[in-house]
């Protein structure tokens, strides 16, 4: 028989997936906003929302895989 000391819950497994989505998106929001402001500011055309996405897009996902490295590692497997 299968030991089931691993937790293999599909709720569990789409609220994941879920918050790294949101986690994604809200970072390149956040990167367009600051890069969109800049660009306000500066007046320098649209190289600083763009930077701004780009780097949003690379925090988000960044911090999507430190969040499944940590979930990885608390579970068994």
């Amino acid at each position: 028989m299968k030991d089931k000391k691993r937790e293999d819950n599909p709720l569990k497994a789409a609220a994941l997936v879920g918050a790294l989505g949101i986690d994604v998106a809200l970072c390149i929001f956040v990167g367009y906003w600051l890069g969109s402001t800049a660009d306000d500011k500066l007046g320098s055309g649209s190289r600083w929302t763009v930077t701004g996405i780009l780097l949003g897009l690379a925090i988000g996902l960044i911090s999507a895989v430190l969040i499944v490295m940590k979930v990885l590692e608390d579970s068994d497997g």
